[in-house]
């Protein structure tokens, strides 16, 4: 069977959506995972699921363990990696409840240990080509998924990932829009920067909860419209994982 990882978890280990369930835990040689990994089948596929700011979400952005997270799933045989994330929209088409199938991203992280390679070993080098971080098979995969379930949705996209836990002031959204980000959010590079390193394809659905802070005419983003449009919209990114994983293909 093929082994896949999915990081995100808010709403997906509630679900009875496998078959020969289970949990597993893994310590690794960078501490803690952010949680246990839910296990089940679905179709082909061994999926684990990861809950990437803990199953009571008490983890802050810049405190997930990524080079933990990443390893784990490697170590646990995870031959490909789906995410799934709440962001802001910085773009006027992107509306509320709409999934981006993001292509491209730009690290505004800070504070992040987003690489593996902490000292060079002798005949290593570890300069990671970054040109295309998410995998165009999977991102494929979740694009035609989305068709099937007739979900709102962009092909392609720029994701910019801040440090947080704040959220964004009106002049830095401004900013990131003229950056030629799409999104916004505080988890996705460094798990792409990381997955590309170890070797793992991986690809990520933003799911559109907000404006960020940058229009006008809407009131600014709280942690509360976040978790009402995630909340109202978590079967949809279910249905769009089910699907992709029941019909994936090496």
């Amino acid at each position: 069977m093929t082994k896949i990882g999915l990081i995100g978890g808010s709403g997906l280990e509630k679900l009875n959506i496998f078959t020969d369930s289970g949990e597993v835990s893994i310590d690794t040689p960078y501490g803690s995972p952010s949680s246990s990994f839910f296990t089940g089948n679905i179709g082909r596929c061994e999926v684990y699921i990861l809950s990437r700011h803990g199953r009571d979400h008490s983890i802050p952005p810049t405190q997930v363990n990524n080079r933990a997270n990443i390893w784990a799933l490697k170590n646990l045989g995870c031959q490909y990696i789906f995410a799934t994330t709440a962001c802001g929209s910085l773009r006027e088409e992107i509306g509320r409840g709409d999934m981006v199938i993001a292509d491209q991203f730009i690290d505004f992280t800070r504070h992040r240990i987003n690489t593996f390679h902490e000292k060079f070993e002798p005949g290593i080098l570890g300069h990671t080509a970054m040109a295309d971080p998410f995998s165009e098979k999977l991102r494929l995969m979740l694009i035609r998924g989305c068709k099937e379930n007739g979900i709102s949705f962009h092909p392609a996209g720029t994701i910019v990932t801040i440090e947080g836990p704040r959220f964004s002031t009106r002049a830095e959204s401004k900013m990131f829009r003229l950056f030629g980000a799409d999104v916004i959010n505080m988890s996705i590079a460094p798990e792409a920067s990381l997955s590309m390193e170890a070797g793992i394809p991986y690809a990520a659905i933003a799911l559109s909860t907000d404006y960020d802070s940058w229009k006008h005419d809407e009131e600014p983003v709280t942690w509360e419209d976040v978790l009402r449009v995630f909340n109202e919209n978590v079967r949809h990114v279910t249905g769009l994982l089910v699907n992709v994983l029941e019909n994936f293909t090496e």
